[in-house]
């Protein structure tokens, strides 16, 4: 799936994108616990989407990586999209 295809709701996709820009680390509380997130901006040919990493997922990644996500699921946040793994998700870092 390419970012310009990208809607709310959106569930179980596969993109391949380059992250561009990594924000701030945070701590937030979940249902789950306290957990760390971080938003990143990944691109494409078509454009950009926001990122959103959870906990061991912050490591994987950084700024230039060309990653592919699948099985993943998009939410609006403020008026603004973000792509999640989630917990049945996969994020890898292509070599």
């Amino acid at each position: 799936m390419k970012m310009s295809d990208i809607k709310y709701g959106t569930r179980d996709i596969s993109v391949s994108a380059k992250i561009v820009e990594m924000g701030d680390l945070r701590e937030v509380k979940t249902k789950f616990g306290k957990t760390t997130v971080l938003n990143a901006v990944m691109e494409d040919e078509t454009g950009q989407v926001k990122l959103t990493l959870w906990g061991d997922q912050i490591d994987k990644v950084k700024k230039g990586d060309e990653i592919v996500i699948e099985g993943g699921y998009v939410r609006e946040f403020n008026g603004e999209l973000f792509v999640n793994v989630g917990r049945n998700g996969k994020l890898e870092v292509k070599a």
